[in-house]
Parts: structure tokens; C-alpha cells; sequence
């Protein structure tokens, strides 16, 4: 489709812009344009992205075209699907936005088990085309996470500690390089750039397709247990003195969440406050039932537990259905001890309502378990993956939010592992932190192998090493 340039932008266009906008399935939209404030938006909306030109692209041979055509006039490129993840992308002044949301194909091999799935998909696209053939793909918790982000950092799924890392699902990947080329790469093929995307970020290629193994997996026993939040720290620390004798089929969160008082929300969410478990048993009703008894004899306020489609997981964390303005991040714990429950929940009373949720992910079995032929992370050397976020509709709840934030972090250092979780880093880290240093000084080599001009950036950049 051709895109004709606003006339306030034609002039102040240079001649790349123009014959790119000319030459695309998709389309180029430019400042000026009357789109511009909606393509460049991500779904965290309180980023405000200021990319020189935002792609939507088409095609993965717009992406190819985009890429050429960037890497011509000295700019560089960073691909965005939904944006969840947009803080630490930084200054886009000297980027084109590649937003891949126009290419959502997703096509299933029942027979292999595989699903070839586009790089603008979201999970629920997946989940339900991989659903109608009784299979289950390693999804986010949230059904409008994009696909491509969220794996090629790592992947939390609610059968994490059954099945690993969603990177270690990656069969195959479609890439566009720095180059300009349109490859598959594969164990076999270009095995080190495969390895560097599964779980090394989006610095290294712009991803068009992913092919990713899919498991037998109908239902699973799920739901969420409600207490008042004043037996927080109560019903964290029998959580955690649950942990050791569930199996590695069941992945749970203990969460302490504190909703708004809207309209939208449900009554008995509207404006009240909970400290909750939320579980995804792969188990039977009688087995799930039993396992969950000694957290039932605490007395939930409600329990929502039962026979659950995996399509329907993408609901049980309870995440906003559609874009809002938030500030998160996130730390690994080693443990947790009582004087990690007591500080935690000692951080969550002090934040108040600046948090909507602080949120404590069971990790261990498979997602610990080093992957030998997995990627650059194929496991999280951790016990749980905390997470803090609020929600900022003005600069004063920011203000507080981050504040929060910053609280919980500090209370919980005595108990980090000194890393983070690629996708529940919401602020810059350093490689090293995110990567460990011999993960990071392979995936700087990768990254100098493939991309030595650093065309390619995203939000957790990785940098290509330099000779010495």
C-alpha cells in the first residue's frame, strides 16, 4: 500500500522517507501525520515514544525495507509489537519504530506440535488457535502480551515450573539482520545468533516469525484464593510454608493487591484490597484439591478454584485488558525467610493504594534447570521473581508510584540474587545484572558479529563488543 505523506511533512522529509513510504505493504507515518499520536503509543501509555517515523509495517519484506532504508540514512531501528515493556527503550529521536501489529498469522501443526506464529501476534491469538487441537503453548499471563517480547526475554508461563522457559520452546526464528537480509535461523542455522534471541532481547535482529513447540495440555485446576489484606503477612508466610511440597506441575503467585475504586471493575474488586494466591495445578480435581486444603483451612473470603481451559489462563492474574499509564519493575529472590515476609509486607502497607499490585512468582523446577541446549537464558537461578507496579494517570501518582517502587526494592535487597528477569526489568540494567558477565560478554560478541553498528536496538540493549 502506498502512504502519501501529510503535505506539512512532505517538505521537511528527506528522500529516503519518501520512496520508503512509497514502497511499502504497510505504511510510514511520519510526525504531522493525524495517526502519528496513535501509532507511536505503546501499551505502556506512559511512555512517551518520539521515534523519527513510525513502520507499520506489512510484510517481513517491509521489514527488510525498512531496515535497508534506515541503515542508508544513519538511523536505527527498534521493533515493537505492543509495547508493554517501552521505559527502557529511551530516546527514539534516531529511530524508526518497526511495529509489527499487522502481522498476526498464527498457523498450527497439530501433528508436530509446533505453532508458526507471526511477530505482531498477541497470546491470545495463539492460546485459542492452539486450543481448538487440545495443545498449550508456554503464554503470558496476560492474553494481549505480545508473543515475540516476551519470549525472546525469557517467557514466564502458569506451566513454567513444569515446562521451563518459553525461549526454550523456540524451534526456529524468522530474522531480519542489520544487513538487510530476511533469515531462519535454527539450532543448525546461524546457531549463534539462535542462541542469543532466546532470552538475550530483541538487540540483535528484528524477529518476523517464531516457531515454537506446543504441548498437550487441555485444562488445568486454576483459580485465586481471597483474604482481607490485613492477614497478609498470615497468609504469605503459609504460602511459602506450602512451597516445598507442591509439586513442579503447579506454578502459583502470592500477590498483595490493592484495586482502584472503578467503575469497571467488578464489585467485589472496585476499591477493596486483597492478599491472594493465585495457582495453576496441572492436576486432577481430587489431587488439586487436596494439595490446596491446607490454604483453604486459612478461611479465603473467595475461591475461585476449579476446572480451567488453558485459554483460558490468560484471565487469572487479572491484568488490565487494554493499554494503561503504570511504573513497574522487578528483582530475583534467593528465598524467603520470615524476615523477607515481614519486609515485604511491611513495604506493601507502607506504598498504600501507590501499588496496585506487589506480586511474589514461585520459580524453581524446570525454570531453574539450565537448558543445555536451551538459549542465552534458558533458566532463572532464583527461588521467586518479585514484581512492584502502580498505576500513574498523573505526574503526582508517577511521583508516588516510583517512590513505591524504589521502597520495595531496597527492602527486599537483603534478599536478592543481584539480577532481574528481562521482562520484569522496567527500568535500565546493566547486561551484567540481566545476563550474568559470561552470558553478557557472548551475547556482546553475537551482537558485534551481527550488528557491529548497533543499528538494531531495543529496550534492553545489548552492545556489540569492540576489539581491542
Amino acid at each position: 500500500m502506498t502512504t502519501t505523506l501529510p503535505t506539512t511533512v512532505v517538505p521537511r522529509a528527506t528522500e529516503w522517507l519518501v520512496s520508503l513510504a512509497a514502497d511499502l505493504d504497510g505504511s510510514l507515518v511520519l510526525p504531522g501525520d493525524p495517526r502519528w499520536d496513535a501509532v507511536r503509543a505503546a501499551w505502556q501509555v506512559a511512555v512517551d515514544q518520539q521515534p523519527a517515523a513510525v513502520a507499520l509495517v506489512g510484510s517481513a519484506r517491509d521489514v527488510v525495507t525498512v531496515v535497508r532504508a534506515a541503515r542508508a540514512a544513519g538511523l536505527r531501528v527498534a521493533a515493537q509489537s505492543t509495547g508493554h515493556n517501552a521505559g527502557p527503550l529511551g530516546d527514539l529521536s534516531d529511530t524508526v519504530l518497526v511495529r509489527t501489529g499487522l502481522l498476526r498469522d498464527v498457523t498450527v501443526d497439530p501433528v508436530a506440535r509446533t505453532a508458526r506464529v507471526e511477530a505482531g501476534a498477541e497470546w491470545g491469538d495463539v492460546t485459542v488457535a492452539a486450543g481448538r487441537h487440545g495443545l498449550a503453548a508456554l503464554a503470558g499471563s496476560s492474553r494481549d502480551v505480545g508473543v515475540a517480547g516476551y519470549t525472546l526475554g525469557g517467557g514466564l508461563s502458569w506451566l513454567a515450573r513444569s515446562h521451563g522457559l518459553a525461549a526454550n520452546s523456540v524451534v526456529a526464528l524468522e530474522v531480519v539482520t542489520a544487513g538487510g537480509r530476511l533469515i531462519r535461523v535454527d539450532a543448525t542455522h546461524d546457531p549463534d545468533l539462535f542462541w542469543a534471541l532466546r532470552g538475550g532481547g530483541g538487540s540483535f535482529g528484528v524477529v518476523t516469525a517464531l516457531e515454537l513447540r506446543l504441548f498437550p495440555i487441555r485444562e488445568v485446576h486454576a483459580g485465586i484464593l481471597f483474604f482481607p489484606v490485613e492477614r497478609a503477612a498470615e497468609v504469605l508466610q503459609a504460602w511459602r510454608e506450602w512451597l516445598p511440597g507442591v509439586p513442579e506441575t503447579v506454578t502459583s503467585v502470592g500477590r498483595i493487591l490493592r484495586f482502584p475504586p472503578l467503575p469497571d471493575l467488578p464489585p467485589h474488586l472496585s476499591g477493596r484490597s486483597y492478599v491472594v494466591v493465585e495457582a495453576a495445578c496441572q492436576l486432577d480435581a481430587e489431587e488439586a484439591d487436596a494439595l490446596l486444603a491446607p490454604l483453604r483451612a486459612l478461611g479465603p473470603s473467595l475461591d475461585t478454584f476449579g476446572p480451567t481451559p488453558v485459554t483460558e489462563l490468560g484471565l487469572l492474574h487479572m491484568d488490565p485488558d487494554g493499554p494503561v499509564p503504570a511504573h513497574g519493575d522487578g528483582m530475583l529472590l534467593d528465598d524467603l525467610d520470615e524476615g523477607a515476609i515481614a519486609a515485604f509486607t511491611g513495604a506493601s502497607a507502607a506504598a498504600g493504594p501507590a501499588l496496585l499490585s506487589l506480586e511474589l512468582r514461585h520459580l524453581g523446577g524446570a525454570v531453574r534447570r539450565v537448558d543445555l541446549a536451551g538459549g542465552a537464558v534458558s533458566a532463572i537461578d532464583a527461588g521467586f521473581a518479585l514484581f512492584a507496579v502502580g498505576i500513574t494517570p498523573t505526574p503526582e501518582a508517577s511521583a508516588a508510584v516510583r517512590g513505591a517502587v524504589r521502597s520495595v526494592r531496597s527492602a527486599m535487597a537483603p534478599w536478592s540474587t543481584g539480577g532481574c528477569y528481562l521482562n520484569f526489568a522496567e527500568v535500565a540494567r546493566s547486561g551484567d545484572e540481566l545476563f550474568g558477565a559470561a552470558t553478557h560478554d557472548r551475547l556482546r560478541a553475537v551482537k558485534a558479529a551481527y550488528d557491529p553498528a548497533d543499528v538494531i536496538r531495543s529496550n534492553h540493549p545489548v552492545r556489540p563488543a569492540r576489539g581491542e
